[in-house]
């Protein structure tokens, strides 16, 4: 009987490499002929995914991330549109026409193409053009989005489409759609980005893509709910319940406005936040980095104006700092028209790939919305029973996340018992201040303050912590206050504000609690020390003498 169920297990795996190789061998992949690390880029991503090489398609295109349509057409979509039916990727008629922006027109009754990855080097956005003829649009129709500038993205992902409109967006037909119909499949070409920064940038996020899927999405989901509009908070208060029900150990901030430069972001494998014109908060601080896999979404209007800078916007930035998939909009796209949060979860978390959950979770095309990262990627390959089944096999901070996640499994289960024992048997091992924390937080649940200080002893030994250590460092010192452990708690506020250089806003906020630590463990040498460096920290700078005598 047990070899029969081998022989069906590797039969099954057999299918899914043959399902894997046939979606491989459709991806078209679209680089610049005139910038060659663009087209190494290309030829990078089609070694490493199995993607034939003649599948690279490289007009010589302007080196520019913004062109006129006129630019945009000539020297990229005719080109791209040329080479696809020549190859049948594409099924259409050409003719001799086309419309007032040079666009050849076609007969199209479908396409093959699974994904086309757009690399670093191809233009990123179409400017507005006043000077093309308008096509009538509905007198109903918002003045706001009778404009034909746009994401080349998404204006490519409507190649297999008969003569689009140039002005406002195109309704996607896979929207929020579970089962598409092979007409709506047909009238999509599901398109991501390859760009960043550097080539560098642009050419890890294939990298970490494919290092995540061998081992698993690992980290904690960090959900910051609070923005300008009701529509966009739901749909992050649903994102936050979806990640809960996958077991993510997270946090959700409900604050109002982006994450404060002191929250907890350790191991931040999944993020949804807004709303805040450039990248701030902890994803700002020295070091900050993702790890492998990472999902990123921060929702702002312009938040991928350019993919050039590592500070701006935060779509660019956020690659910069190591996120493997993320979004953005190149202008204004109003917020029904951003990709949704909670939709991407929902479809990356049945185990689809990154190219089918951005097509699901986008409601138009012809406008704003990128997706950049590996269209292929499956940040959920490898189940949460896979990982800890071979948890022993990890490094020790990865196997710390991966208890983490068992852990709320267990808990959510019923068994918190089994949960605060899975915790303290991979302590043993590796200690881990990540899951100390969780272990503490399920023995204060049940009742249980007498194993604060036994749990957090490592903690308490440690002389200084890292910039990602810092804010767990700071929930432990509360945590042993709380539990009468006045003297231990002081130690651990030493080694926070002592350890190592924190930026001013940083000090200010944890110099309070500090201060209250230091009170009730009666050190007054210490409380002294702390109380003249906040009042020096928060002292309003001084009146000038024009000020004064004004």
């Amino acid at each position: 009987m047990s070899g029969r169920i081998s022989l069906i297990f590797l039969l099954t795996l057999l299918v899914a490499a043959a399902r894997a190789d046939e979606v491989a061998a459709r991806v078209i992949v679209l680089a610049n002929g005139d910038e060659p690390e663009s087209v190494r880029l290309a030829e990078y991503y089609a070694v490493k995914r199995g993607v034939p090489k003649a599948n690279i398609i490289a007009p010589k295109m302007p080196i520019t991330e913004t062109v006129t349509w006129r630019s945009y057409v000539d020297t990229v979509l005719n080109p791209l549109m040329e080479e696809l039916v020549k190859r049948g990727a594409v099924d259409a008629i050409g003719m001799d026409l086309a419309d007032d922006a040079g666009r050849k027109k076609y007969a199209i009754s479908g396409h093959d193409i699974s994904y086309l990855v757009v690399c670093r080097g191809v233009p990123l956005k179409i400017m507005n053009d006043p000077l093309l003829a308008s096509e009538k649009t509905p007198p109903t129709v918002n003045p706001a989005f009778k404009t034909n500038a746009a994401a080349v993205d998404s204006e490519l992902a409507l190649l297999a489409m008969s003569n689009p409109p140039k002005v406002a967006f195109v309704p996607n037909p896979l929207f929020k759609n579970d089962r598409p119909s092979e007409i709506q499949l047909n009238q999509i070409v599901k398109v991501s980005r390859l760009d960043g920064p550097t080539f560098e940038d642009a050419r890890r996020l294939v990298d970490k893509a494919l290092e995540a899927e061998r081992t698993g999405l690992i980290g904690r989901s960090y959900v910051d709910i609070g923005g300008p509009h009701a529509g966009g908070d739901r749909w992050l208060e649903e994102t936050a319940k979806q990640l809960e029900e996958l077991n993510f150990d997270g946090d959700v901030d409900k604050s109002g406005g982006s994450l404060a430069a002191w929250a907890r972001m350790d191991a931040p494998a999944l993020y949804f936040g807004w709303y805040a014109g450039n990248l701030n908060g902890p994803f700002a601080q020295t070091g900050f980095t993702f790890p492998p896999g990472a999902v990123a979404l921060h929702i702002h209007s312009y938040s991928a104006d350019t993919l050039r800078t590592t500070t701006r916007g935060w779509t660019s930035p956020l690659i910069a700092r190591g996120a493997t998939a993320t979004f953005g909009n190149v202008n204004e796209p109003y917020l029904e028209f951003t990709h949704q949060p909670q939709l991407l979860v929902k479809s990356l978390a049945r185990g689809y790939r990154l190219g089918d959950a951005a097509a699901y979770s986008v409601i138009g095309y012809s406008w704003q919305a990128i997706v950049v990262g590996d269209p292929l990627y499956r940040p959920f390959k490898v189940s949460l029973a896979e990982q800890w089944a071979r948890k022993d096999k990890l490094p020790p901070e990865e196997r710390a996340y991966v208890t983490l996640r068992r852990m709320r499994e267990l808990d959510r289960a019923g068994q918190r018992d089994a949960a605060i024992w899975a915790g303290l048997e991979v302590q043993k091992k590796q200690f881990s201040l990540a899951v100390a924390l969780a272990v503490v937080e399920l023995q204060r649940a049940a009742g249980d303050l007498g194993g604060v200080k036994p749990v957090l002893e490592p903690v308490t030994r440690r002389r200084q912590f890292t910039m990602a250590e810092s804010p767990l460092a700071v929930l432990a010192a509360q945590r042993l206050g709380e539990a009468g452990e006045a003297k231990a708690a002081l130690g651990v506020w030493q080694a926070v504000l002592g350890g190592r250089t924190l930026v001013k806003e940083v000090r200010v906020q944890w110099l309070k609690p500090a201060l209250n630590a230091a009170r009730a463990a009666k050190d007054a040498r210490q409380t002294a020390r702390w109380e003249e460096e906040y009042r020096e920290l928060t002292a309003p700078p001084p009146t000038t003498m024009t000020e004064a005598g004004k």
